[in-house]
């Protein structure tokens, strides 16, 4: 679709189990492009306005730019947004099993009212890169990964994974929400999300994952947002803490062979 001027509804009422069909958007796309959508594919070739996919059902929508606000009301369906940034409330009131990435920020209230389940056994997240390519097409970290003061507000499910090698958000900016660290379970669910993204808008996990000129491991990049009312996450903090204070051998992590550990406590 070509030379759009602000018409509404794109991609609405064509049905169920439409999983076959791919609309690509040119021009300025109007409010609630894809509302109510069931199964296809649907990329914005520019920047996307209020209520994009309201009520969505099943699918995948691309926008590669700019979403002006409201993103996701009501998000049942499986599969997720992919956007350059986002305005205010983005994600409000999600259900079901949404899995959005966002590799810019959003101004505020990101997933107010998240109830979308434990990421961990098939609910919804929300992954926030906090990047964007300067005026020689480098990327570059923004200034914060998100600038706004009600992050995950009052939400009673879901996580959001944050991109935060330089630690700047603070506790401050939650409402409803802590911070964790990120564990292997975690990784092992997002990376398909973001390797989706590098082959889509190239913005590659191994740049994610660097800082300056280190290339660091993924929990030193990246933190966990779930709900602080979450029990299964207050238990499985502790069980992190416990492991990490326990199993992990000073020595071994500074490189020293395991082999020559074991001739010393044996000549010990």
């Amino acid at each position: 679709m070509y030379r759009l001027r602000g018409q509404r509804f794109t991609g609405v009422s064509l049905g169920p189990n439409t999983d076959s069909v791919q609309i690509d958007v040119y021009g300025s796309s109007g409010d609630y492009l894809a509302s109510g959508i069931d199964g296809m594919t649907l990329t914005v070739h520019g920047n996307a306005q209020d209520q994009v996919a309201q009520i969505l059902k099943r699918g995948k929508i691309v926008i590669p730019w700019r979403c002006r606000a409201d993103v996701y009301v009501r998000r049942q369906g499986r599969r997720g947004l992919r956007a350059g940034h986002a305005a205010g409330r983005p994600l409000i009131n999600a259900v079901g099993r949404p899995r959005v990435v966002i590799n810019g920020t959003c101004l505020d209230f990101l997933a107010e009212s998240f109830m979308a389940g434990d990421p961990l056994a098939g609910g919804g997240f929300v992954i926030l890169n906090g990047v964007e390519f300067d005026a020689r097409g480098r990327l570059v970290e923004q200034a914060s990964p998100y600038p706004g003061s009600n992050l995950f507000s009052l939400a009673s499910g879901g996580a959001i994974y944050l991109r935060d090698p330089h630690r700047k958000l603070v506790e401050g900016q939650l409402n409803g929400g802590v911070f964790l660290d990120l564990t292997d379970k975690d990784w092992r669910l997002i990376q398909p999300y973001l390797a989706e993204n590098e082959r889509l808008f190239g913005i590659r996990i191994q740049d994610l994952l660097t800082v300056g000129t280190e290339v660091r491991p993924p929990p030193r990049c990246i933190a966990r947002c779930p709900p602080s009312s979450s029990r299964s996450w207050a238990a499985c903090r502790r069980k992190n803490m416990t492991a990490t204070t326990s199993s992990i051998n000073p020595l071994t992590a500074a490189g020293i062979p395991a082999a020559v550990l074991q001739a010393l406590a044996a000549a010990a």
